[in-house]
C-alpha cells in the first residue's frame, strides 16, 4: 500500500509543473496574451501551404474580378468615374450573362448619368451595389433610383487585426449581408437545388438573428492567381465573352492607395479590398471558411498538453529532454498544417506550444529545485562530483521515494579519537564544540576528497564507506575503493599533524586517532521509520571494522599511523602499500582466523 501510494505521488509531482504550466497559458489564452502569436501562426500556416509542400486550393475557377487599375486611371481618367463608365461595362458584360455582378463601388451622390445607369443595372437583373457605413456605423446612403433598380445591396464593412492583416468577413452586419454572400444568395436563388450544401449552409445563416455574422477566411491563394482583367479592358472589348460568362464578377479598384487590404499573402506590397470579397464568395461556394478550435475545446486541450509534457519528459534523460522538448512543438505544428491544409481546421498554435514550453521549463525548475535540495544534502556527507553521480543516476537507487536496498562490496572505515573523554573532561562546552568540528571537518574532507562517503558522526567517531552507492561489479573497482580508502587514511595522518601544530600553537589539546578498515559484503539502504529515514549501511563488514579500530588502543607497536586493516583490505592494496600483520582473530562465524595487519605507509 505504502509503495503504491509513492509511486502514485511520484506520477501526481511529474504532471504537476505541466497542469501548472496549463493553468498559466490558460490564464494567458483568456486574456489575449496568445493572439500576437497565434495571428503570426495563422499567418504562417497559409505561407507554408502556398509553397506546394502540402495540398493547397485554388481560386474558385468561377469567381473574377474586374480591376479599376492603373492602366484603367491612365485610359479613361482619375477616380471616382463618372456613372457612364459603369453604364459601359454592364452593357459589355451583359453578352456574357455572368452569374452575378458585385460593384464594390459607393454611389451615395447623385449624378446626371444616375438615369442610364439604373437602366442598365435593371436590364442586367443581377447587379449587387455595395453599402458602406460610416465611423459610426451607420449606413451610408446609396442613390435611390440606383438603389431601387439593383437586385441586392451588400455591405462592404469589415474589420482587420490589430496587426493590419484582414482576417474575419462579416457575412452579416447589422442584419445586411455582406457582398459576397448577397452574389451568392442571389445566385442560389436563381439556381435552386444546384448545390445542396450551399443551400443548408445558406438557410443556417438566414436563421441566425444575430446582427454580426463573422467568418474565418481561408485565403485560396495570393490574388495574383484569381483571374483578374482591366476596367478598361472590358470596356474596349479586349476580354473574351467566353471568360466572363456564368461567373461571379467583382468590379473594384485596385490601382495603388485607394482601398488597400492586407491579406496573409499579400503583405508587402498590399491587395485590395474587393479580393476580400473574392475570399468570401470563394469559401461560401466551395464550404471552406476555416474552422477554429472552439474556446472550450481549447481550455481542454491545453489542459491535457501541460500535464502529457511533463508527464513524458519526466521520464527522459537530460539529452533526450531536450531533443523531445524541441520535437512536440514541431510535432504539434505540423498536426496543425496537416488538418489545416486537408480539412480547414484552424488549431491553436502558440496556445500549445507556449504550454510545451511552459511544462518543459517548469519541470526543469521543480527539478533543479529537487536537485538543489539533493546536493545540499549530500554534498555534506560526500565529494560534490559523487552527490553529482547520485543524481545523473539516481532512478537507479532511488525508488518510491526511498533508496532501495542494495547487497554490495565496499571497504568500510572507522575512526575515533584516542582519549577522547578525558579531553573533553578538560574543556568547556564552548571550547570542545570548535575544537572538536575543525577536527570532524579537515578528516572529513579528506574522506570525500578520495570519493568516500560519510555514513555518521558518532560523537567524535566517524563511519565512512567508500564504494557506495552504486554496486561495484568488477574487482578492479572493488580494488580501486581500497586504495581510496588507503589513500583518504594516509591524507587524514598527514593533516592531522598540521591540524595539531595549530592546536598546540593554540594551547588546545593535541588529537590521536585510530583507524579500522575493512572490506567486505553490505547492505546499504533507507534505515528508518515513517517519520525519519536515514541512508546507511549494515553487515559484518561494518562490525569487523568498528572492532579494528577499537584494536588500536592494544596495537601500539609496529603501527605508527594508528590504521588497522583485515588481509581482506590487504589483499586489494598490498601491491600499494607496506603492512605488517600484528594479529590474528577469531571473529564470530568464520572458521579461519582473521589476520590483522598495520599500514606502515606506501610502497
Amino acid at each position: 500500500m505504502k509503495n503504491e501510494l509513492f509511486r502514485y505521488v511520484a506520477r501526481i509531482q511529474g504532471l504537476l509543473p505541466g497542469f501548472i504550466a496549463a493553468i498559466i497559458s490558460l490564464a494567458v489564452w483568456q486574456v489575449g496574451g496568445w493572439k500576437a502569436l497565434e495571428q503570426i501562426g495563422y499567418n504562417s500556416l497559409f505561407q507554408i501551404r502556398d509553397t506546394g509542400i502540402l495540398p493547397k486550393p485554388n481560386w474558385d475557377k468561377r469567381v473574377v474580378v474586374i480591376a479599376i487599375d492603373e492602366a484603367s486611371l491612365g485610359k479613361l481618367g482619375r477616380f471616382p468615374f463618372s456613372r457612364d463608365r459603369y453604364t459601359k461595362l454592364l452593357q459589355a458584360l451583359s453578352p456574357s450573362r455572368p452569374a452575378a455582378v458585385g460593384l464594390d463601388i459607393i454611389f451615395a451622390e447623385p449624378s446626371p448619368d444616375d438615369s442610364q445607369l439604373a437602366d442598365a443595372i435593371r436590364a442586367s437583373g443581377n447587379v449587387i451595389l455595395a453599402q458602406a457605413s460610416d465611423d459610426k456605423v451607420q449606413f451610408i446612403h446609396i442613390e435611390t433610383i440606383l438603389d431601387q433598380a439593383a437586385a441586392a445591396r451588400g455591405h462592404i464593412s469589415h474589420n482587420p487585426d490589430t496587426d493590419g492583416i484582414s482576417r474575419q468577413a462579416a457575412l452579416k452586419f447589422k442584419g445586411l449581408s455582406s457582398l459576397g454572400l448577397a452574389m451568392v444568395q442571389l445566385y442560389s436563388s436563381d439556381n435552386p437545388g444546384e448545390s445542396e450544401q450551399l443551400e443548408k449552409f445558406l438557410t443556417s445563416l438566414s436563421q441566425d438573428n444575430r446582427q454580426f455574422q463573422y467568418v474565418w477566411l481561408n485565403w485560396p491563394g495570393k490574388r495574383q492567381s484569381l483571374p483578374t482583367y482591366s476596367f478598361a479592358d472590358v470596356l474596349e472589348g479586349k476580354v473574351s465573352k467566353n471568360a466572363l460568362t456564368g461567373k461571379f464578377v467583382l468590379v473594384g479598384i485596385t490601382a495603388m492607395g485607394f482601398d488597400p487590404m492586407v491579406t496573409p499573402l499579400n503583405q508587402m506590397p498590399p491587395t485590395s479590398g474587393v479580393y476580400l470579397h473574392a475570399a468570401a464568395i470563394d469559401n461560401l461556394l466551395n464550404n471552406r471558411f476555416l474552422q477554429p478550435l472552439p474556446d472550450w475545446k481549447t481550455a481542454i486541450l491545453l489542459l491535457l498538453i501541460g500535464p502529457l509534457t511533463s508527464g513524458i519528459l519526466s521520464k527522459l534523460g537530460a539529452e533526450r529532454r531536450v531533443a523531445i522538448a524541441l520535437l512536440l512543438p514541431l510535432s504539434w505544428y505540423g498536426v496543425s498544417l496537416t488538418l489545416f491544409s486537408s480539412f480547414s481546421w484552424w488549431l491553436p498554435i502558440a496556445a500549445p506550444v507556449g504550454t510545451i514550453l511552459l511544462a518543459g521549463i517548469g519541470l526543469q525548475l521543480r527539478e533543479q529545485q529537487e536537485k538543489q535540495q539533493l546536493m545540499s544534502l549530500f554534498e555534506k556527507y560526500m565529494a560534490k562530483e559523487t552527490a553529482n553521480l547520485i543524481w545523473q543516476r539516481k532512478d537507479e537507487i532511488i525508488k518510491n521515494g526511498e533508496l532501495q536496498p542494495q547487497e554490495m562490496v565496499a571497504t568500510v572505515l572507522f575512526m575515533d579519537i584516542r582519549g577522547f573523554t578525558t579531553i573533553s573532561e578538560q574543556l568547556s562546552p564552548r571550547e570542545l564544540m570548535p575544537w572538536l568540528n575543525q577536527y570532524l571537518n579537515a578528516m572529513s574532507e579528506c574522506i570525500m576528497n578520495r570519493g568516500g562517503v560519510i555514513d555518521k558522526y558518532i560523537g567524535d567517531a566517524i563511519m565512512a564507506i567508500f564504494g557506495i552507492p552504486f554496486a561495484r561489479t568488477k574487482p578492479e573497482e572493488i580494488k580501486q575503493d581500497a586504495l581510496n580508502c588507503m589513500a583518504a587514511c594516509l591524507e587524514m595522518s598527514e593533516r592531522l599533524e598540521k591540524l595539531n601544530q595549530k592546536f598546540e600553537a593554540e594551547n588546545q589539546p593535541k588529537i590521536k586517532f585510530g583507524i579500522g578498515v575493512h572490506t567486505g559484503s553490505i547492505i546499504a539502504g533507507s534505515v528508518g521509520g515513517g517519520q525519519r529515514l536515514n541512508f546507511s549501511v549494515l553487515g559484518d563488514t561494518v562490525n569487523v571494522a568498528a572492532r579494528l579500530e577499537a584494536m588500536n588502543k592494544e596495537v601500539k607497536e609496529d603501527n605508527p599511523y594508528g590504521i588497522l586493516i583485515t588481509n581482506e583490505t590487504w589483499e586489494y592494496v598490498s601491491d600499494r602499500y607496506n603492512a605488517k600483520p600484528v594479529k590474528s582473530i577469531q571473529l564470530r562465524g568464520r572458521k579461519q582466523e582473521t589476520i590483522i595487519c598495520s599500514i606502515l605507509g606506501k610502497k
